[in-house]
């Protein structure tokens, strides 16, 4: 769910293009002016790289949370969890024994409390696969910049949150399984950023440097991705770039080529881009991809 603070930094195989760096100087301002950055759109787009590079432009440290179903607030939050007993035993005069125990409880702040209270970067990746009211914490810290520690094991009742205090999100379609619907009033307090698809340019740029092939290469890679993905419906998430990278990386290491001619690239498409899902269909789409390919290279 977690990891301790650290000072995000780009890899080595990040590619930044116009389109990004448009994106990155948007969100940076938005950050600066305290308004939380959520990247939303199809799993493969590259939302979680996009935050870590986001948060990488400010010189502080930041925290990672994985949106999980069994999540809840005090995992956010902090909760009790031990004791401690001191007992004391005056028998100074010997016809008088005087005992004083104390049992003190241990509260352990977690993740967002700390975060707020140090001004750290806290990104929340997939923040919509928790259940929405664990996410109900979120609405004060993002709205009124208090953080409400509800539970009664707590020591303070709420934190101010720290002016450095950031937040950046990334989330997935409604319709993936496994997420949930985010409450109107958490996206209210953001600025959604959709990135279900860049340009030609930049995902032959991303896909040429994960996959270390050539852009040409990559290019037609992607070329025919896109062309799949515009025909198919918004429900279709097989044709990512995340597919594109898989390809690449696959050719390369079996040393195929991006052409109609070549058998083992065309294996190697359908076995990519034809996963099962549970509408079925994986003869049919195999068709249309081997159609696409003659089409498309």
């Amino acid at each position: 769910m977690k990891r301790e603070q650290f000072y995000p930094q780009p890899g080595e195989d990040f590619v930044s293009t116009g389109e990004i760096q448009r994106i990155t100087e948007r969100s940076v301002s938005y950050l600066e002016s305290d308004f939380p950055v959520h990247f939303a759109g199809p799993t493969g787009t590259g939302k979680t790289t996009l935050a870590m590079h986001l948060a990488s432009q400010f010189d502080q440290p930041a925290v990672l949370v994985h949106g999980d179903e069994e999540l809840n607030t005090s995992d956010l939050t902090g909760k009790q969890n031990s004791y401690s007993k001191k007992k004391v035993v005056d028998n100074y005069i010997p016809s008088v024994l005087k005992t004083e125990e104390r049992i003190n409880k241990r509260w352990n702040a977690r993740i967002l409390t700390k975060a707020c209270k140090k001004g750290q970067i806290l990104i929340y990746d997939e923040f919509s696969r928790s259940r929405p009211e664990a996410n109900n914490v979120l609405l004060s810290v993002l709205e009124e910049g208090i953080l409400n520690l509800t539970t009664k094991n707590s020591n303070e009742s709420y934190v101010e949150v720290h002016p450095g205090f950031k937040a950046i999100f990334t989330s997935n379609p409604s319709e993936y399984a496994g997420v949930y619907g985010t409450q109107d009033a958490l996206l209210d307090r953001m600025i959604t950023i959709d990135l279900r698809n860049y340009d030609l340019e930049t995902e032959t740029k991303i896909t040429a440097s994960k996959a270390k092939i050539p852009e040409e290469k990559a290019k037609k890679i992607v070329s025919l991705t896109r062309d799949l993905r515009k025909s198919s419906s918004s429900e279709d998430h097989q044709y990512t770039l995340r597919s594109s990278i898989k390809i690449g990386k696959a050719i390369k290491s079996i040393e195929a080529d991006p052409t109609s001619g070549d058998s083992t690239f065309k294996d190697i498409c359908i076995d990519v881009f034809s996963q099962p899902r549970k509408n079925g269909y994986r003869e049919k789409r195999k068709q249309k991809i081997l159609s696409k390919i003659e089409e498309t290279l």
